[in-house]
């Protein structure tokens, strides 16, 4: 059964909204904490167990399995643009520990996307349609956030150059040194994206997220938004992470090493160990196009705004734009010469 959050004033269905962060009526205009709506109105909602509020669409044309309520924009699918979306039963377990909720809304996302448009001289006017920005959706994309115990011990062969003079002669001395460094750490919440859907690189580049508005999963944050369910279990894709939390633990050891002309490491014994790992929702805004035959992806941090986004060359423009450089070129050595005469 679809789930519908009602208003308590005048019983229209309400969505989340990003700018004020409580669930909204667009009909009434009141707006209600979502916490104290699950307190006092969750008698409102056609559902009260998150495990039955979750449905699930099923994409026929890329095979994308998206979450979502009723009042989900789910007219296109958010990863081919394909317009039908078929409900299917939930399978599985699939209810998150903890979410960022948006804090951009459409408007926004739009008003981004088109600036980001005008950045590009050669970018296709095709981009710049509202048939192609209409299809921008925001999205919660499923994240594994992973806990470490860490400690390395490193070593290294170190030298330091220095200069004397006496008189006229030079003399350069290279002294040589064994550096040891043995660092603990704990590192909490390193994120990994668990949607197969979701290009791994893309998603590293979107971060970081703000972990300060990381909050208590609630299913009305969803309501007016696409959530993906998760593809990889925590365990499938933790080496992801891992070696993130490997590096990290080897960037700290190597910051402490300073003050040498040159530093070689020769010797660095990691021990991670994993303490906990919690599944989350972080938010997206997503676009997907198509021009001259090629995908193209837009995709935009729902919480920062950071993008990061594939940008298409119009041969049209690319070939305008060389004209005018070759013809202001040519104007300019010619009266350049005609200086000369």
């Amino acid at each position: 059964m679809p789930t519908i959050y009602k208003c308590p004033g005048c019983g229209a269905a309400m969505e989340f909204d990003s700018t004020t962060q409580k669930l909204g009526c667009p009909s009434c205009g009141m707006q209600i904490d979502v916490r104290e709506y699950e307190q006092k109105y969750s008698q409102n909602s056609t559902q009260g167990e998150y495990d039955k509020e979750m449905k699930m669409y099923h994409c026929n044309t890329c095979g994308a399995e998206l979450v979502a309520d009723e009042y989900t924009s789910a007219t296109f699918c958010s990863f081919c643009g394909n317009p039908t979306l078929v409900e299917d039963r939930l399978k599985g377990e699939f209810k998150p520990s903890t979410i960022i909720p948006f804090k951009i809304n459409k408007d926004k996302a739009v008003e981004i996307y088109k600036n980001w448009c005008k950045k590009g001289p050669l970018t296709p006017s095709a981009l710049s349609r509202n048939s192609t920005i209409e299809k921008i959706s925001g999205l919660y994309v499923p994240y594994w956030l992973y806990d470490y115990s860490a400690q390395t011990d490193m070593h290294a062969n170190a030298e330091r150059v220095r200069t004397t003079r006496k008189g006229d002669t030079e003399y350069i001395y290279t002294d040589h040194f064994q550096v040891f460094r043995n660092i603990s750490a704990k590192f909490e919440k390193i994120p990994a994206d668990a949607s197969e859907k979701m290009p791994d690189d893309a998603m590293d580049k979107l971060e970081p997220f703000n972990y300060n508005e990381l909050t208590a999963f609630s299913m009305p944050y969803l309501s007016g938004y696409l959530s993906e369910r998760y593809n990889y279990t925590a365990d499938q894709i933790q080496e992801r992470a891992t070696r993130r939390a490997d590096k990290y633990i080897t960037d700290i050891a190597m910051s402490t090493i300073t003050g040498y002309s040159s530093v070689n490491i020769i010797h660095n014994d990691i021990t991670m160990r994993p303490t906990g790992s919690q599944y989350a929702l972080f938010p997206v805004w997503v676009l997907n196009y198509r021009f001259n035959k090629k995908n193209f992806q837009f995709m935009l941090n729902g919480q920062t705004g950071k993008i990061v986004a594939d940008r298409p060359i119009s041969g049209k423009k690319a070939f305008g734009y060389g004209a005018g450089i070759f013809l202001v070129t040519l104007i300019i050595t010619m009266f350049g010469g005609l200086l000369f005469i």
